[in-house]
């Protein structure tokens, strides 16, 4: 049963948190104000599409993204000053074990853990969307609207190549579509011109359609045929940023479906799948860490447990951004890369908090 005590360091808690985040996400919007004043300008950007399409979504976007950060600082910050009052001396000399005083730190990381779990895979994905759909119209276009030598497998035993596609008019030039009955080709089709008509309905031109009955060969030859391929053109254009728009079952379903069609640009999804379960995990971390950091009284104040607290923080999620890049570049696999700072700072904490009672 909760007493006084957990009501008052879970108030207390929460408090800073929040507190902190409207800091210093206050401090971050004026100055990407000033950074992106000239585009908005330049790009003649309404005020409603600033305010309601970026701003609104950019604030718990980074919100959810240096969750950790936020954590760990608020926690050093209260825990250091309760420490400097001696009211962490005064708690334990009461016979409340320093195990027993982790209890409403905790059930306030859950309660942090719960809510950025939420945000992060069924709330901020869809806010994300709207805020890159905002970048690309008014600050810097990146979305790409041509596509060079896709390969996949569109449906079981069905493999598609197209060497150029155009999203602007939904065609594309010099496609092949492949069909295999286990490890043997039974039918080949080439074609100068592809182009989407509706649906899973494409067209293509010139067209050359082979058929492979052991040693014998059907050849015909047309100027149009109309088939069904079970993918969208916008299907050849999903890159790294659109992990981040998709709510967890999205994701989940396009690696699913992606790792069937064969694609092998799968690492910056599978990535973002378990950065949203690493990300919320972390703020038991960080709670365990600034605790034993900062429950201690030490002379000078809080001013050194919290520049403890800023550098460790900030080399964790240089830890983390960095581990990542591991991934994408192939040389460690996407679990063992996001979930590797976690591992190592858990170490660190456990450490710290063996040692802190004593």
């Amino acid at each position: 049963m909760l007493k006084r005590l957990d009501w008052y360091i879970i108030a207390k808690f929460l408090g800073t948190f929040f507190f902190s985040i409207v800091l210093i996400l206050s401090i971050a919007v004026v100055f990407d104000i000033t950074e992106k004043m000239d585009h908005f300008y330049d790009n003649q950007a309404p005020l409603h599409a600033i305010i309601f399409d970026y701003y609104v979504n950019f604030v718990p976007y980074y919100m959810n993204m240096f969750s950790s950060l936020f954590i760990f600082i608020s926690v050093i910050f209260f825990t250091s000053k309760m420490a400097g009052n001696s009211e962490i001396i005064a708690i334990l000399a009461s016979g409340v074990s320093f195990h027993r005083l982790m209890l409403p730190y905790f059930l306030s990381a859950t309660f942090l853990f719960a809510l950025f779990f939420w945000l992060g895979g069924y709330v901020i994905p869809p806010a994300t969307g709207k805020m890159l759909n905002f970048e690309d119209k008014y600050v810097k276009r990146f979305k790409k609207e041509n596509a060079r030598n896709v390969q996949m497998e569109v449906e079981h035993g069905t493999i598609l190549y197209i060497e150029s596609f155009q999203l602007r008019t939904s065609s594309g030039y010099r496609a092949s579509l492949e069909h295999f009955d286990g490890k043997t080709l039974t039918m080949r089709i080439t074609a100068d011109r592809i182009r989407h008509d509706s649906a899973y309905c494409w067209h293509l031109e010139n067209y050359t359609r082979r058929d492979f009955s052991g040693m014998q060969e059907n050849l015909t030859v047309g100027a149009r045929l109309d088939t069904i391929i079970p993918i969208l053109p916008q299907e050849l254009f999903i890159t790294a940023e659109e992990a981040q728009q998709m709510t967890n079952p999205e994701l989940q379903q396009y690696i699913e479906k992606q790792r069937q069609r064969g694609a092998g640009n799968l690492k910056a999804f599978e990535t973002e799948w378990w950065k949203r379960w690493a990300s919320p995990i972390g703020a038991f971390i960080m709670t365990l860490l600034a605790v034993s950091l900062s429950s201690r009284k030490v002379r000078g104040g809080m001013g050194k447990n919290l520049g403890i607290g800023i550098a460790l923080s900030a080399i964790y999620i240089l830890f983390s951004t960095v581990s990542t890049t591991f991934s994408v570049n192939g040389v460690m696999s996407p679990f063992m890369s996001v979930w590797l700072p976690n591992f190592i700072f858990l170490a660190i904490g456990l450490v710290l908090y063996t040692r802190t009672p004593k």
